[in-house]
């Protein structure tokens, strides 16, 4: 197969790494060729100026076992157009979800984050207001798509760079309280992850399964770190685990199972969050079907 046109010395040695380190994996060598076929097809100008860490990242979007072939098309689409509404997927789509949560879920607060971040759809942002001053806000929630079934699951740079702007617009002081949600965890929490018990600093009360992580770390762990204001992440995916631990000044935590679909046989409990007021102080704990409570944490 002919090398496409990269236009960068570090994007031809990042192709060609990678092409030979899959020369045994045939289906992610399948998702290379998802890649150069992108990069040869007429509307690859748009693709020449990207730096080597997004030339990867396409990479990464181009996995077979995550993705579909339609999604080729939907990237060459969503690049030009900004719009992944063309593309159709098995099942539900994230759009009719999404739409569906909004239309007929009264209690629901989720939104519809921006089309430039396609195929995430749930990114957004909501403020919990002060009680004495009903304008000032108390605490930020920001909540972001992490992709999964058939998308590629990662907190993509376009997601990491909209986070930092919006944060820096809305609490440029970082002197607002913020709370990050989203689903599967960062590679991130395998660094933190208890070895076999769970033991001091982190807290919890499961830890009976590896932590099954995003396929890669894209930027936003970097930014959240250096966001003194950002408190804790909150994440599920994995059944088996409800631990949180500190990860720099920041804690990553996961929920607990609580519905009865998916995988696993565990007590069912939830993850609770509690922000007072005066005096000030955000802290969370896991609240079990049978109405016990453990695995409290101080996060602020």
């Amino acid at each position: 197969m002919l090398l496409p046109q990269i236009t960068s010395q570090l994007q031809t040695q990042a192709y060609i790494g990678i092409r030979h380190s899959l020369q045994q994996d045939p289906g992610a060598l399948h998702g290379l060729v998802c890649l150069e076929t992108m990069m040869m097809h007429p509307l690859s100008g748009q693709w020449s100026g990207l730096q080597p860490l997004e030339f990867l990242s396409l990479f990464v979007l181009c996995r077979i076992h995550h993705i579909q072939e339609t999604i080729t098309i939907c990237l060459l689409k969503s690049r030009v157009s900004l719009s992944g509404e063309e593309c159709s997927f098995r099942g539900t789509s994230r759009l009719e979800l999404m739409k569906n949560e909004m239309d007929n879920n009264v209690l629901s607060l989720s939104k519809s984050g921006p089309q430039d971040l396609w195929p995430g759809i749930s990114n957004y942002v909501l403020q919990v207001l002060s009680k004495e001053k009903p304008h000032t806000p108390l605490v930020y929630l920001y909540f972001l798509d992490s992709g999964g079934g058939t998308y590629p699951e990662v907190i993509s740079t376009a997601q990491a760079d909209w986070f930092k702007r919006i944060s820096e617009e809305i609490n440029p002081d970082s002197g607002v309280p913020e709370l990050i949600f989203w689903h599967i965890p960062s590679k991130a929490y395998k660094k933190v992850a208890p070895k076999f018990r769970i033991h001091k600093p982190c807290v919890g009360s499961i830890n009976k399964e590896k932590v099954a992580a995003q396929e890669a770390e894209m930027g936003i762990m970097k930014i959240l770190v250096k966001r003194p204001s950002v408190k804790a992440v909150f994440v599920g995916h994995n059944h088996g685990l409800d631990w949180c631990c500190p990860y720099g000044q920041l804690w990553l935590c996961f929920a607990r199972h609580t519905g009865y679909g998916g995988y696993g046989n565990w007590a069912r409990g939830s993850r609770i969050l509690e922000i007072n007021e005066r005096p000030f102080s955000i802290s969370s704990w896991i609240r079990m079907e049978d109405g016990s409570v453990h695995s409290e944490v101080i996060l602020s």
